[in-house]
């Protein structure tokens, strides 16, 4: 807390705010920066796997690949948030497990198991896309900057 902020407190708050910094425990912040990057590779390595498996024994292009790639990536992330193993891998990786792909399907599909007692249409379906709007809404806005950025370069000459 900034020194701004703390003299506006009263003494008791103040009080309060150092009782609480003593109890709070220390973060790890390097073993869990590794941690996420170990994790964070080993499914980006996984997924290079898949795609070269695409294009080895599938004939898919490098160009094609990607797309059953990433729908595979999709359905095991799915299946291990659904059985409760994605949790734990996110309880000991922390942010190694927001990799878009599979990050974003975990969020899915938590946010579908969490509700499903409210039905399918305002349980499953109404409170899933609640994390996925913010997502799709930020992507199409950056894809709409980036394209607004490229077009401009491209008229400049660029």
């Amino acid at each position: 807390m900034s020194n701004k902020k703390k003299k506006k407190l009263t003494p008791m708050q103040q009080e309060y705010q150092d009782f609480a910094k003593v109890m709070e425990p220390n973060r790890p912040v390097f073993k869990n920066c590794v941690k996420a990057f170990f994790v964070g590779g080993l499914i980006c390595t996984f997924g290079q796997l898949l795609q070269w498996l695409f294009i080895t024994y599938f004939g898919f292009t490098e160009k094609t690949a990607g797309d059953p790639t990433s729908a595979t990536l999709i359905i095991i992330s799915v299946l291990l948030t659904g059985l409760g193993i994605y949790d734990h891998i996110g309880q000991w990786a922390g942010a190694g497990t927001a990799i878009p792909v599979t990050g974003f399907a975990n969020s899915m599909a938590s946010a579908a198991i969490e509700h499903r007692t409210e039905g399918y249409v305002l349980g499953v379906g109404g409170n899933m896309f609640k994390i996925a709007g913010s997502v799709i809404v930020y992507g199409v806005f950056s894809a709409f900057v980036v394209a607004i950025i490229k077009i401009t370069l491209q008229w400049l000459g660029g």
